[in-house]
């Protein structure tokens, strides 16, 4: 039996949360792509998209809230609020992830990312 496209984003997204680098990643297809919307390529397959993630894991308060998510065949398109430190400081941006599920692994991914707001001093 497959796994639905939404419960292989939303696992990614707890390993994410968990700061689990190899959980994250077996969610990954080995040359997935990795776009800030909607076609800069920030990195192309899984090695790259590795190297991206672990020192982001290294942030404190790292943690990605999930807002709203709709599921269309094997694209996934969420709605977060996530957490990051930024070199200013501590703060929250919204991002939409668009994700396209191939062979229960996401081969593409699409991130629009908001303005940060900061926390207050």
């Amino acid at each position: 039996m497959t796994a639905d496209p939404s419960e292989i984003v939303q696992r990614q997204l707890d390993a994410y949360n968990a700061r689990d680098i190899e959980a994250f990643m077996s969610h990954w297809a080995e040359e997935a792509q990795y776009f800030a919307f909607p076609s800069e390529l920030l990195a192309n397959g899984a090695a790259q998209i590795r190297e991206r993630h672990m020192a982001r894991f290294k942030e404190p308060n790292l943690f990605g809230q999930l807002v709203k998510r709709m599921t269309l065949g094997n694209l996934v398109i969420d709605q977060e609020v996530v957490t990051r430190t930024f070199p200013e400081g501590t703060g929250r941006v919204d991002v939409i992830a668009i994700y396209e599920v191939a062979d229960e692994k996401i081969a593409k991914a699409w991130f629009k990312i908001g303005t940060p707001v900061f926390d207050k001093a």
